[in-house]
């Protein structure tokens, strides 16, 4: 409904004690019309009031493949990050203090970057999952709440070890971001991408371009990723059971949001596909990502592991999170409908 706006403008009568200009009324502006309904769903750009930032305790590794940049050994949720190709653990760290005190991040350290420079990666994508998932097995023990985030690469990392785990082991929740279904990430090839244009992509060479060695170790980690990218084969198999959402930013060149419909096939949990404002990379060193939408999310896991059990039907867990979902995101068109090379 437009409001009813006032066509002359009143003026007041009585003069200031300085004499100053008599007071004008302006007219009020017509309210924006409200988006249209699309296929996908946009979160609002004006994200609802955040509590005080929780200060954050001494970031500490555990072992070589974890960093928790905000340790919290009493919160509820456990969050897995996986960082995009050529990431390092240390881009979720607003994250992980957006997040405490209910939620505690552990974000990956993948091998040949950071303070694992000197280890090798594994040889091929298969290999990378299956050490991944021994590694982070003994931290999912059975009763403790637990999700999985990744980003790009990452993103496809996180699915590849959810299903990896044993049933009792695998995460309630599985948010994947800017990356396209595992059988479309086989079929669509690199076309031509090399490390250079992928660092453009991302929006991350302003952040490392006024450094020439800055640039040269980013660009290494995402040669090394792009080579293990390039090994992954997608194999049917039975769905998961746990709940999935895939986020696109809707500033992405990389990825057209249609492509997150292909994430369906892969859950016989709740499911969700949603574009959010921001780029290829929702969550770096300088942006803590869909902050709000994880609260959501995370704040409506059960306690227990029962949405990752493979015999169970879609869960209460994941029903409760997509409602939390829905009454957290508006309506709004698609914006990116080119198909990108995916990475």
């Amino acid at each position: 409904m437009t409001p009813t706006t006032s066509t002359t403008p009143t003026t007041s009568t009585t003069p200031g004690p300085t004499g100053r200009p008599p007071l004008v009324a302006r007219p009020r502006p017509a309210a924006a019309p409200l988006p249209t309904t699309p296929a996908a769903r946009r979160a609002p750009a004006a994200a609802a009031p955040v509590a005080a930032p929780v200060p954050a305790a001494r970031p500490r590794v555990e072992g070589d493949w974890f960093l928790l940049p905000a340790p919290r050994p009493e919160a509820a949720v456990r969050l897995f990050c996986f960082p995009h190709a050529g990431g390092d653990a240390t881009a979720f760290t607003p994250l992980a203090r957006a997040l405490a005190p209910a939620t505690e991040v552990w974000a990956l350290r993948p091998p040949a970057r950071g303070g694992r420079s000197r280890d090798p990666m594994p040889a091929d994508f298969a290999a990378l999952t299956a050490e991944v998932a021994r590694e982070i097995a003994p931290h999912l023990a059975p009763g403790r709440r637990a999700a999985f985030y990744g980003q790009s690469f990452g993103a496809l990392l996180a699915y590849e070890v959810a299903r990896a785990l044993p049933a009792d082991r695998r995460p309630e929740l599985v948010v994947v971001a800017g990356a396209p279904s595992p059988a479309e990430w086989t079929e669509r090839e690199s076309k031509d991408l090399d490390a250079a244009e992928l660092l453009r992509l991302t929006g991350l060479e302003e952040l490392v371009s006024a450094d020439p060695e800055l640039v040269e170790l980013a660009l290494g980690g995402i040669r090394t990723d792009l080579a293990v990218s390039a090994t992954y084969r997608h194999h049917p198999h039975p769905p998961l059971a746990s709940a999935l959402y895939a986020l696109a930013g809707a500033e992405d060149p990389m990825l057209a949001t249609t492509d997150l419909s292909g994430w369906a096939a892969h859950t016989r949990g709740a499911f969700d596909r949603l574009v959010l404002p921001g780029g290829h990379l929702l969550a770096t060193v300088d942006l803590p990502g869909p902050v709000e939408l994880l609260t959501s999310l995370l704040h409506s896991l059960p306690t227990g592991r029962a949405a990752a059990d493979p015999t169970a039907g879609t869960t209460t867990a994941g029903a409760t999170a997509g409602t939390a979902t829905a009454t957290a995101t508006a309506s709004a068109t698609a914006t990116a409908t080119e198909e990108q090379p995916s990475w």
